[in-house]
């Protein structure tokens, strides 16, 4: 309703809204692949304001369900809102249907609110990823006016260019899960080697396949047996 009122009475953007739009890949850098029997999601643990790191230990993927998590990059409340919303709308939808809700519906879910609040939008880059029981392992891109894309793997944020050259230059959907979590890994640490707006105090890494969810911290010493130098 909003978003038509704003259509017919020719709202247009406020420029800190269409800054704020820019600065969705002015930070952060997260990325997503999808292999044969899984998923695996990557991100850095810098949030920053503007030129001022605001914090350098932020959990920047959100656990929606068992088989199922989001990547975050773009204004922090505006992503918690969204998480929060999938999560309790896939749960709702499970004890209704008594079955889990599929990845390919959570994507188009969050596609119909972005698109929805357009003309007022989250400021958020999102890549959806997780094990559907019904398809297998499945990720999508979806963009802040809520186009969605599904991926065989992606990147978000300001060190995207960076992260994406990585991963493409060595994926292949046979890689195993220790193979997949380095090349993860590598990606978010070549993109904060360079990106001023990545990096912080580890990786965060979260592996979703069938009746699995993994995620642990790559911090230090497990960072540099993995890409060879010192992250930060």
């Amino acid at each position: 309703m909003r978003s038509q009122i704003m259509y017919e009475t020719g709202f247009s953007f406020p420029e800190n809204i269409l800054r704020k739009l820019e600065n969705v890949y002015k930070g952060t850098t997260t990325v997503g692949m999808r292999l044969k029997e899984f998923v695996v999601l990557a991100a850095d643990k810098k949030a920053t304001a503007g030129l001022y790191v605001a914090h350098k230990n932020v959990k920047k993927i959100a656990k929606i369900s068992n088989n199922c998590a989001l990547t975050i990059a773009g204004l922090v409340a505006d992503a918690q809102t969204l998480a929060d919303y999938l999560r309790v709308e896939s749960h709702y939808y499970q004890v209704l249907s008594r079955r889990p809700m599929s990845i390919r519906s959570m994507a188009s879910l969050l596609g119909l609110i972005l698109n929805e609040y357009k003309y007022f939008p989250f400021i958020v880059q999102l890549l959806l990823g997780g094990y559907d029981y019904y398809e297998g392992p499945k990720l999508f891109a979806i963009e802040p006016y809520g186009d969605v894309t599904e991926e065989k793997y992606a990147a978000t944020g300001s060190g995207s260019p960076l992260a994406i050259s990585i991963i493409e230059s060595n994926y292949t959907e046979d890689l195993d899960p220790e193979e997949s979590i380095k090349l993860a890994v590598k990606a978010i640490a070549a993109a904060s080697s360079r990106d001023v707006f990545s990096g912080g105090v580890g990786i965060d890494v979260v592996i979703i396949g069938k009746n699995m969810y993994r995620e642990h911290t790559f911090q230090g010493e497990e960072i540099k047996n993995i890409v060879g130098r010192i992250y930060s």
